[in-house]
């Protein structure tokens, strides 16, 4: 499966894409490839401290009479205003609350109206008080009353944001956190954590609503190739042999030839190899209610197909089945195992999904798939090292096998880049060029190679590795959005060169979400967010698991939350 979209592990230091999505200069890498998904943090490592206290100091300011003073009727009323702004200081460092808010008030009610700046800042520091009382409701007003005489007001916006949570008001809570963000420069730890872990609660909310009412939507037939050239000993998958096949009589609109016994499992074989991929789950349902003959494989066809289009909640039951019928080719009982394994995976349960692939292994050690996929497993999980030594178990098994080679080279690779060890990089890239010369028709292999070539910054090479795998996979998308992503914006900078490249993914395939993805972060760069959210939400369309989902939410309401902030403060992060 060349130049797949790959899935971020589950661990590593990595910034959040959002955020990538409107870091100037950052590289456009969104999703684009296994090689982002493990750079080096530039996030700073010390977070800023929790923002508690109140603004101002508690010694006299000028004009101010000092305690052993007496107050004189001739102080103006901005230096009253200050003297009760102080003493709410002192009760608030000394935990008295209460009494803190009151000298706020004071201060408030003191303080001339065209003062705006100070005013904001005794609202802000009563704000602060209530937040210690957990008076969310109070925070927000206070907040607000400061954000509107001042509008860039980081620790009111800040403030407000945090309340905001609490009220379980997430989608204000981004804006203001946004705001936040933007006027720091993404520099403040603190902050990009709240607007992390809100679009990541949005992003499931939404998800979960969404997936559970979409519509099944099948996959292009390139995708589905793919997907099933990831398997070799998988029975499902095979054609049809001979004997189960009459003549080859098609009626004029190019129906399925008839088979013996008029088997639903089949016909949806027969459906299979003329690419009619709509018909197969009605077919496997037939085979199915007619308890016939291939059951065990109708069951784990239909189940495919329902994870092919996106149906998790319908493949499980099936999956399930499978695994359970004892008498069942072994075979089938694994690739069943296997694929509720990686089912499990998309759903965030790693630990189900580790002991379907153990099972897996335990019924059938010499499965080269087993050990293939369950290497990918690893890597998700960081797990490199048992990564690398399942992808040498398929090797031993299937020495042909140029895609368990090619992603074990990517697995070392990465193991001795994120260790920081030159050698060992050099030792990763001369494997791939082994792989490459001894399978020159294996797409992945240039794929994988191309984006550890990027990363390395040698984007000539790489440009090469693509064009290679094109011309080997002329009708896969995602290798045209890699290359019009990692190369044409990181090593040319060129956006026109790459939106091109992508818009050709999406004319070659128009149900590619990766496509949609890409385009809508590049819009982000570009400041044009009403388009970047209409790539978002057509590549939420097409999405194929709710963690998917999920996290395309988070970048839709990343670029809605930025549409609203420039509306309401004229903040915009800078653009390429």
């Amino acid at each position: 499966m060349a130049a797949s979209k790959p899935v971020e592990p589950q661990s590593g230091g990595g910034l959040p894409r959002w955020q990538l999505a409107l870091l100037l200069g950052a590289p456009v890498v969104i999703g684009l490839g296994a090689a982002y998904l493990w750079q080096r943090s530039r996030a700073k490592e010390k977070r800023a401290g929790e923002r508690k206290t109140p603004e101002g100091s508690a010694s006299p300011v000028q004009g101010q009479r000092t305690a052993t003073q007496p107050e004189h009727e001739d102080m103006s009323p901005l230096d009253r205003a200050q003297a009760a702004k102080n003493k709410g200081n002192k009760y608030f460092k000394a935990g008295k609350y209460e009494q803190a808010i009151q000298c706020y008030t004071e201060a408030i009610s003191l303080c001339p109206k065209e003062q705006k700046n100070d005013l904001s800042t005794f609202y802000q520091n009563r704000a602060a008080a209530y937040e210690q009382q957990a008076k969310w409701t109070e925070v927000v007003k206070d907040c607000s009353q400061a954000v509107e005489m001042n509008p860039r007001y980081v620790k009111a916006l800040f403030r407000r944001a945090k309340a905001l949570e609490r009220l379980d008001n997430k989608k204000e809570c981004l804006e203001d956190v946004t705001a936040v963000c933007i006027l720091e420069a993404f520099q403040n730890q603190q902050s990009m954590l709240l607007a992390d872990k809100v679009l990541k609660q949005l992003g499931k909310e939404k998800a979960k609503e969404k997936y559970k009412n979409r519509e099944p939507l099948m996959p292009s037939p390139q995708f589905i190739k793919s997907y099933f050239s990831s398997f070799t000993d998988d029975i499902i998958s095979q054609p049809l042999q001979k004997g189960e096949k009459k003549d080859e009589d098609k009626d004029k609109e190019g129906e399925a030839a008839e088979v013996t016994g008029s088997s639903g499992y089949l016909k949806a074989k027969q459906y299979m190899e003329e690419e009619n991929y709509d018909k197969i789950i009605s077919e496997c349902t037939k085979e199915i209610e007619s308890k016939g003959r291939y059951t065990a494989e109708a069951l784990l066809l239909r189940a495919t197909f329902y994870l092919l289009i996106g149906n998790a909640t319908a493949a499980q039951p099936d999956l399930d089945k499978v695994i359970n019928m004892q008498d069942a080719n072994v075979k089938l009982r694994a690739n069943a195992l296997i694929k509720r394994g990686s089912m499990y995976m998309q759903q965030q349960q790693p630990q189900l999904s580790t002991q379907d692939f153990n099972m897996a292994a335990e019924i059938d050690s010499r499965n080269a798939d087993v050990y293939h996929h369950r290497g990918q497993l690893k890597i998700l999980l960081d797990q490199v090292e048992e990564a690398v030594a399942d992808f040498d178990e398929c090797i031993l098994l299937r020495p042909d096998s140029a895609l368990a080679q090619a992603q074990k080279c990517f697995a070392l690779y990465r193991q001795a880049y994120t260790g920081n060890n030159p050698s060992q990089v050099q030792t990763a890239m001369d494997g791939f060029e082994d792989v490459i010369r001894k399978f020159p028709k294996c797409a992945e292999g240039y794929a994988l190679y191309a984006q550890a070539l990027t990363d390395q910054q040698q984007f000539g090479k790489a440009d090469e590795m693509y064009d290679k795998c094109i011309e080997l996979e002329p009708d896969n998308a995602t290798t045209y959005v890699h290359k019009g992503s990692l190369l044409q914006l990181q090593w040319k900078q060129d956006l026109d060169m790459g939106l091109d490249l992508i818009s050709k993914a999406i004319e070659i395939d128009n149900k590619c979400d990766f496509a949609y993805e890409t385009m809508g972060t590049i819009e982000v760069q570009r400041g044009n967010l009403d388009k970047a959210i209409d790539m978002f939400n057509k590549a939420i369309n097409l999405a194929k698991s709710e963690m998917e989902m999920a996290h395309l939410y988070s970048l839709c309401d990343a670029a809605y939350a930025q549409t609203e902030v420039a509306r309401k403060y004229g903040l915009k992060p800078p653009t390429l």
